[in-house]
């Protein structure tokens, strides 16, 4: 028969085991919330309701996603979907366009849309996008509706926003739907690659520090890939080489210029602190294919209309999984799986991040 003490320590056993599984399948997220800024590369349904070609809700595009086409402009999941699910997100971060309840913004937003830039210009030949100055106004507006979650207290919503995560990657747009569209465009007339990525700079850096304005303090900012690599660029010539090598050419001086303002916020914003996402170096010809199988690296798996972007209902290729590209344009969700986890896990010895990792990013306090 048993004794009182084994029973008691029987009953505390069980109490242990229920509670490390219940925290191991329903763990905390390593930031109370994730605000997300950027274009179709993380547009995860913005654009869905607005006058733009540029939209992914329809099959193929979601194929491999649980809930099907959302939004994504791709198979899958997107970078900043397996980042949130690293941070320990159960779910993915809600898109701005349909999220209406405050209560439901406490844990972040993603703002990001299709064909949008730095520029309020950029990509507006395609018709409507929600370019990041919008979407900063969009954040202003959703950091009041957090203050009336938190009770109005100024001091409480600062706190909880200052723990949150922030990423932000633009200025693919910038290139691809502006610099190199002279048709609708005169920014490449006006100024040569290295005088437009200063140009950019400047006004991202003026952009980021509205975004610190409005609370955040721990940002990652994502640098442009291998744009002159895209099955689209590749498409249109690239005189012998293996992908176009002045548009790799001119996003790498904004890269360069990129991470220099990450040193220039982290001396002049000392309560902050941001990172550089080398996603150049992760992407395009720079991936190796033994270790991640990505082996076909200049040819999209879905069929593709006169944008680029996949023909509804179509059937895509069977090997996703070994492709790099989904559209003439976009990663698949392998791709941007083996970006997302080195972006986050990186060494700090390694060329994928500066100064650190996201997961390190993370886990500061400031």
């Amino acid at each position: 028969m048993a004794t009182n003490d084994t029973v008691i320590w029987t009953l505390m056993i069980v109490v242990l085991v229920v509670f490390i599984s219940q925290s191991c399948v329903h763990g905390e997220s390593r930031v109370p919330c994730f605000f997300i800024f950027g274009d179709s590369l993380a547009d995860n349904g913005n654009n869905n309701h607005l006058k733009t070609p540029a939209k992914a809700n329809y099959l193929p595009y979601g194929i491999d996603f649980p809930k099907g086409p959302t939004g994504r402009f791709t198979n899958g999941r997107t970078f900043v979907d397996i980042v949130a699910e690293l941070l320990g997100f159960e779910n993915p971060i809600p898109c701005f366009a349909t999220t209406r309840r405050p209560k439901d913004m406490v844990r972040g937003l993603n703002y990001a849309s299709g064909s949008a830039g730095l520029r309020d210009e950029t990509g507006t030949h395609m018709g409507a996008n929600v370019n990041l100055n919008k979407q900063l106004l969009n954040h202003k507006a959703t950091v009041k509706h957090i203050a009336s979650v938190m009770g109005h207290k100024q001091s409480s919503n600062k706190h909880y926003l200052n723990k949150c995560l922030y990423s932000v990657g633009m200025g693919s747009n910038d290139y691809m739907n502006n610099y190199f569209q002279p048709k609708f465009y005169p920014t490449s007339t006006k100024y040569n690659p290295e005088q437009y990525a200063t140009l950019l700079i400047k006004q991202y850096s003026r952009q980021i520090k509205t975004l610190y304005m409005y609370g955040a303090r721990k940002v990652a900012l994502v640098g442009l890939g291998q744009v002159g690599c895209a099955p689209y660029s590749i498409s249109t010539g690239t005189n012998g080489s293996a992908c176009v090598d002045k548009m790799n050419d001119a996003v790498q001086f904004f890269n360069e210029k990129l991470k220099s303002l990450v040193d220039q916020l982290n001396t002049n914003l000392t309560d902050a602190k941001f990172i550089y996402v080398n996603t150049y170096g992760m992407s395009g010809r720079s991936a190796d294919s033994t270790t991640t199988g990505l082996k076909v690296s200049d040819v999209n798996c879905c069929p593709v209309n006169e944008i680029g972007q996949c023909v509804p209902s179509a059937a895509p290729c069977k090997n996703r999984s070994e492709h790099m590209f989904w559209d003439l344009f976009h990663p698949t969700e392998m791709a941007n799986l083996v970006t997302a986890r080195r972006a986050y896990n990186s060494s700090n010895q390694s060329a994928d991040t500066y100064p650190m990792n996201i997961g390190h990013l993370a886990k500061l306090r400031l």
